[in-house]
């Protein structure tokens, strides 16, 4: 970066800092507000699914789809919706998404169909992506002093992080309150709200420009491949790890993907420069970002169907079942997370959590079949949310610290797309290990409900391992959150010479 360049940052720093401070918080809340409505819309229709496909008639196998092509479009679309935020306008992109899955929310709770139903989903996933990709870059532009912007990205991943529980809670509430269709309705208000409030909060940016054009080709190919890739890992549990489906889709993927980084390399205007991972915070952050993702959703996943399935909870009752997580997260998140990094630094921060997520894992792979929640899974789910709500928020800072204020959205994008990638990649292995496990099991004459646990018990050790191998990469790759702050210190002395 030259001289310029740095000048430039010192001069938005100072900006930022002068803008009053009441408005910079009323500004995040609305980020969070319309972040929260797509978090949990990503787990409300799991609890619903029963009620959908007997109405709409849906085969077990079509059924997936309703979750499958929102999944497809929101995992595809992250890092260009990042990198459009980066050209055009962070406020704007966030704008456009948020109307467009408030519409489609609408469209999705009016379905009448098979058909309508998956094709609005789809819709809704594209306005999830595009709106989410931008908004933790916009919260780290908005605080550029170190304390602020901890505080700000704790209350940002406590709601992406609680949102999975708040969501089965709300799924099973109106769904058995009302029906299913209100589990779409209730996005209108929320996001008439949130885009008529941000409209006048969000200040108005003209991102860097498309200049002499963006890379359109580069955009073709990171889409489609992302999508592609998502596809081919939900299919994965119909089709089989090994099948020629899956390894003919996943090499085709992974080709598209190959030649976006070819692309890359030689294009002008790239969507994803390649220098971004030059810096070991951003490249090591998105790996940690991705393993550890697969142990939470496999918690959560999992965990969901050993509630329902063994031990015969309702859907209200796993909701509830899962609030000392969001209660957990929520308590660090928005305070004393913030303060411990400015404390103790992200790492050390990242690093405690890690170890309370992998132990969390580690207690309900060694709890029993007949379990009791109180005695087996209080302690589990009570860590599972103190170490999310401590790793989460540090692990956002420290991929963030290095990023210019013309590459936060991208970043930002490129954080969320490992999350979802990682996690649907992995939720994919660990459900296909967990069902295989039961087969065995079932195979040796044990009855179902001990098969069923023995599974997910089974795939929740291969998750405690991934998570303890993110806390091995964090220690020998992250760089610790005071070298980020020198080398910052001496980014604004030079840019102040």
């Amino acid at each position: 970066m030259g001289i310029r360049g740095k000048h430039a940052n010192q001069a938005l720093r100072i900006a930022r800092s002068a803008e009053p401070t009441g408005s910079r918080w009323l500004s995040l809340m609305v980020l969070c507000a319309g972040f929260l409505m797509i978090v949990v819309d990503m787990t409300i229709v799991n609890v619903a699914l029963p009620s959908i496909r007997r109405d709409l008639g849906f085969s077990q196998a079509g059924l997936a789809w309703v979750v499958n092509a929102y999944l497809i479009a929101y995992g595809g679309l992250l890092l260009l919706g990042g990198r459009l935020g980066d050209l055009i306008g962070r406020k704007r992109i966030f704008l456009l998404g948020l109307g467009v899955f408030t519409v489609a929310s609408v469209v999705c709770g009016l379905s009448f169909s098979q058909p309508m139903l998956i094709a609005a989903r789809f819709v809704q996933g594209i306005g999830g992506a595009v709106s989410s990709a931008v908004i933790l870059g916009m919260v780290v532009t908005m605080f550029p002093e170190p304390g602020e912007r901890a505080r700000a990205i704790g209350i940002f991943s406590f709601v992406a992080s609680a949102g999975a529980s708040i969501g089965l809670l709300a799924g099973g509430l109106i769904t058995q309150a009302i029906s299913w269709h209100w589990i779409f309705f209730v996005n209108l208000p929320i996001g008439l709200a949130t885009a008529l409030v941000a409209t006048r909060l969000l200040d108005t940016d003209s991102g860097i420009g498309l200049r002499e054009g963006a890379d359109v080709i580069g955009a073709v190919l990171v889409t489609v491949g992302l999508m592609l890739a998502v596809y081919t890992i939900v299919e994965s549990a119909n089709y089989g790890l090994g099948s020629f489906h899956t390894l003919g889709f996943g090499a085709l993927a992974l080709g598209l993907l190959v030649a976006f980084l070819v692309r890359q390399m030689v294009a002008q205007n790239p969507i994803l420069p390649l220098r971004l991972f030059r810096s070991r915070n951003l490249s090591g952050a998105n790996v940690i970002q991705a393993l550890m993702t697969v142990g939470m959703f496999g918690m959560f996943f999992l965990g969901a169907l050993d509630l329902e399935r063994v031990l015969h909870y309702r859907p209200l009752q796993i909701g509830l079942a899962f609030l000392p997580v969001a209660v957990a997260m929520g308590a660090l998140s928005i305070g004393l997370s913030a303060r411990l990094i400015m404390r103790f630094g992200a790492r050390a921060v990242l690093l405690t959590g890690q170890v309370m997520i992998a132990a969390s894992l580690v207690l309900l792979t060694l709890g029993p079949m007949n379990s009791d929640y109180i005695r087996d899974w209080s302690l589990p789910l009570l860590l599972l949310g103190i170490g999310g709500g401590l790793a989460f928020p540090a692990l956002a800072i420290l991929a963030m610290a290095d990023a210019t204020p013309s590459d936060s959205g991208l970043a930002s994008g490129l954080l969320n797309t490992s999350a979802q990638i990682g996690g649907a990649l992995g939720l994919a292995v660990l459900a296909t290990l967990s069902t295989d496990r039961t087969g065995e099991l079932m195979a040796k004459g044990q009855t179902a409900a001990a098969a069923l646990s023995g599974g997910y018990h089974f795939a929740w050790a291969v998750g405690a391992a991934l998570v303890a191998a993110t806390i091995v990469l964090a220690a020998a790759v992250l760089k610790p959150q005071g070298a980020t702050a020198r080398e910052s210190s001496i980014e604004i002395e030079e840019a102040s010479a």
